[in-house]
């Protein structure tokens, strides 16, 4: 509940302007005045509202059109009132939303017509007692004197303080009520104030001047409050640089993409076409397999035939050598080689006598006789039956 923020609850005027003791009640911090012009709504307001919020009793401020026709004195001692001095109140009572926490402000005026001055003094009520309950701001009930600013003191005790300077109840109420770090920035909400309560503001301020006021009236922020803000906005721009520099980034790897895709497209189309290539191989090979298969296997037919057939022709060999060797040994093979042998040496005898023209003479008896024996020798072998 002490986080929740005041509420303006109740204003009171004691012995001022026309007002002997006079209460408003605010509803959520918000009360309407209602009353033809001239009823005193504006003067009611102003009596409070800025004056009870920095104690500045300036003419001007108490002026809703901002001239100092009326000082304060005059809302005390009015002309021909018959009374030499007058002491009055003005007070504003202040409660936490949803809880039954109050703190009370006021101001206390004095005026005196002989010295034509007026006296003031400030005070807050913090110890939660509520004037006209428990707290009072007169002396007895029935006549209703105002007390002095000693009084008051004497009064207030520990529960408060009683203050004559204008400046110090101003940061009073700023820390006990507002909590603006400087006296400045509290007085920026004071002018504002001042700005939105002037009479036909539609009219006389255009837009353009009413920002400027609202711009104006806005808490200026310190170098820890916009350390935050700059940070994100340069943190904004960096990220703000960085998502250019990955647009530009992203663009060019788009193009390297779509480069890349046809060179893809390509590569695939090759493969594809290798592919069913490959599969036309493969598919021939495969045949070429199976008739290497049926090859093989009537090779291997063949060559088991073969085998057997090696087989015999090998036992056929081995009865032929034996043959062989029975006829080596048989005469007539000797015969036959000593044949063989006489033929080619009367061939050879013949080529020698056909080379050199031998002419024999009928009369020569040597020769004549080699040539019988020549004769004699051929016929008797030739007549020879071979084996």
């Amino acid at each position: 509940m002490l986080n929740s923020k005041w509420q303006i609850h109740r204003i009171g005027l004691i012995d001022f302007w026309y007002y002997d003791d006079e209460e408003f009640y605010f509803m959520d911090g918000r009360l309407l005045l209602r009353g033809a012009n001239g009823s005193g709504k504006s003067v009611t307001m102003q009596s409070f509202i800025p004056l009870l919020l920095d104690g500045n009793k300036s003419p001007a401020r108490l002026d809703p059109f901002g001239t100092n026709a009326r000082q304060i004195g005059n809302y005390l001692l009015e002309d021909n009132d018959g009374r030499e001095e007058r002491t009055g109140y003005l007070y504003m009572e202040f409660k936490r939303a949803n809880s039954e926490t109050f703190i009370t402000i006021g101001m206390g005026l004095k005026a005196t017509r002989r010295t034509n001055k007026v006296d003031s003094w400030y005070f807050l009520i913090s110890d939660g007692r509520r004037i006209g309950r428990d707290f009072y701001l007169y002396k007895e009930a029935d006549s209703k004197i105002c007390l002095s600013k000693v009084e008051l003191r004497n009064r207030i005790a520990g529960g408060g303080a009683v203050l004559e300077g204008q400046r110090e109840y101003m940061e009073l109420v700023n820390k006990q009520l507002f909590g603006f770090e400087t006296i400045d920035e509290y007085k920026e909400l004071i002018n504002l104030l001042i700005q939105l309560r002037t009479p036909k503001l539609s009219k006389d301020f255009k837009p353009t001047v009413i920002n400027e006021i609202l711009s104006n009236s806005l808490q200026s922020l310190s170098e820890d409050d916009l350390r935050p803000m700059s940070e994100a906005v340069e943190n904004m721009d960096i990220l703000e640089a960085n998502l250019e520099n990955l647009r530009n980034s992203k663009k060019a790897a788009d193009k390297i993409m779509s480069v890349y895709d046809q060179y893809n497209r390509v590569v695939l189309h090759q493969k594809a076409n290798q592919y069913l290539e490959s599969g036309d191989q493969l598919r021939a090979m495969k045949d070429e397999a199976n008739r290497n298969e049926k090859r093989l296997g009537s090779l291997q037919q063949r060559l088991a035939e073969n085998q057997t057939r090696k087989i015999s022709l090998e036992e056929e060999f081995r009865v032929l050598e034996d043959q062989k060797k029975n006829l080596e040994k048989n005469d007539a093979v000797a015969l036959k080689e000593e044949q063989l042998r006489l033929t080619e040496e009367i061939t050879k005898q013949g080529r020698n006598l056909g080379t050199r023209k031998i002419v024999m003479k009928t009369n020569d008896k040597e020769g004549w006789r080699l040539h019988q024996s020549i004769r004699i020798n051929y016929r008797k072998h030739s007549s020879r039956s071979p084996i």
